[in-house]
């Protein structure tokens, strides 16, 4: 019976001689420096690597093979399981197969089972739910660090049923992290082509080249194609097709600047989320300060929202973390004239550009004006193109919204279960002449 099932510390369920992690803030003089990691060699993951049980191998940064080799620590195998203690807290995964070498920093464990007594799907889900994370917060509290020591960390507990159970809890939940898992890779496939097909209208302009050249623009029916224009214009910014025009970034949209939301403490009433920065990034709000919702509706963020960081980490986001309020050093994103695909990709054509103008600030923090944003220019062509370009672009982002929104979702459920499963309040039958799931 779930009740009866032994609390055990992580220590006793490691494979025998396992490392677990870097020596507690002890890393030796052999310890790769900033300066020595590159775009090539052996990939070397941090907190930053992991985000919603998933590892980003692709965009971790590298260490030259040479260097790798005088390490004696931190190398990776399949199956172990990862846990950020240092400076981000708690963040879970589990590593795939793979070929090469894989290494982690200072911000992340790894655990190596003894795989007769834990399943590694079991303990990713176990470190992602509440019991483990209150542990988790309770030896903070107790330390003037940002950091949980790997002494500590082989002490926490976690409930252990068999591993047929274990197998069968992990499966449930797998199923759920599976669609979150295709929801991500759907809207990367979506964004791609988002990104493709602006870059092809409006920095290429490859159906006006197709028509100057003689050739059937790709990818159009025929009265689509008709509306694109068969000449250039000269413009501001250069060669631009016939009929199209130039104009300043926040003339097609609004870029609403967020509240000092300090100034609307939460009452009695009701009280939203505050969206700032760290938000933005993580793309929810757990863990967020909470301010009055009795707040101007346009300054009141929902799913689907436009939303550009212009201070400190520029980013720009399509928000799908539920309600929430619009802090300082945010835009929201809005327009009456233009569609959200339009704003949306057009803010996202020139980040990069005022990523530099943010850095170039070094003796402050990071940030736009805005100037930047009128001295930023958008081409916009005749209204019937705009409308079928709309046509065509919308719907991609509608279901990168959905996907997104639905994956939340799907999260919050996998946090409502796993309790459930642990309690036995949900049980699981693994006797397969009683497959099912009952509660």
């Amino acid at each position: 019976m779930a009740g009866e099932w032994p609390k055990v510390t992580i220590e006793s369920l490691l494979e025998s001689g396992a490392i677990t992690g870097h020596k507690d803030g002890n890393h030796g003089s052999d310890y790769p420096r900033v300066e020595e990691f590159g775009t090539s060699g052996v990939p070397f993951l941090t907190a930053k690597s992991l985000s919603e049980g998933r590892l980003d191998v692709d965009g971790a940064p590298r260490l030259a093979d040479d260097k790798a080799d005088r390490l004696h620590f931190g190398f990776l195998k399949p199956g172990d399981v990862l846990l950020s203690h240092n400076a981000t807290i708690g963040r879970v995964g589990i590593v795939p197969d793979f070929t090469g070498r894989l290494l982690i920093g200072t911000s992340l464990t790894y655990f190596r089972l003894d795989n007769s007594r834990i399943f590694p799907r079991y303990l990713a889900a176990y470190f992602s739910g509440a019991d483990f994370q209150n542990q988790l917060a309770a030896v903070m509290s107790h330390t003037t660090r940002n950091q949980i020591p790997i002494t500590a960390q082989r002490q926490l507990q976690i409930v252990l049923p068999p591993l047929a159970q274990q197998k069968a809890i992990a499966a449930v939940l797998g199923v759920l992290d599976d669609k979150i898992e295709l929801n991500r890779r759907m809207n990367a496939t979506l964004e791609a082509m988002a990104r493709a097909l602006f870059q092809s209208w409006f920095v290429d302009f490859d159906p006006v080249r197709a028509k100057l050249d003689g050739r059937k623009p790709d990818g159009l029916d025929k009265a689509t194609a008709a509306l694109f224009s068969a000449a250039f214009q000269d413009s501001p910014l250069g060669p631009i097709p016939q009929g199209w025009k130039v104009r300043s970034l926040d003339e097609t949209a609004n870029y609403l600047n967020g509240l000092a939301l300090q100034n609307y403490p939460p009452g009695d009433g009701s009280t939203l989320s505050v969206i700032k920065i760290a938000q933005l990034r993580k793309g929810d709000t757990d863990g967020a300060d909470r301010c009055s919702a009795d707040l101007p509706p346009e300054y009141i963020i929902h799913d689907g929202d436009v939303l550009f960081s212009w201070s400190g980490s520029l980013e720009v986001e399509l928000w799908c973390g539920g309600s929430g309020a619009l802090n300082q050093h945010l835009f929201k994103v809005t327009s009456a004239e233009f569609p959200k695909w339009f704003c949306y990709l057009w803010t996202l054509h020139h980040l990069d550009e005022f990523r530099l103008i943010a850095a170039g600030k070094a003796t402050t923090m990071g940030h736009i004006q805005r100037g930047h944003l009128t001295a930023a220019k958008v081409i916009v062509p005749p209204r019937p193109l705009l409308d079928v370009m709309t046509s065509v672009a919308s719907p991609l982002i509608e279901q990168i919204v959905g996907n997104r929104i639905q994956s939340r979702t799907l999260a919050s459920l996998r946090d409502t279960l796993l309790p459930k499963l642990l309690s036995g309040e949900i049980e699981i039958f693994t006797d397969s002449r009683h497959a099912g799931v009952s509660g």
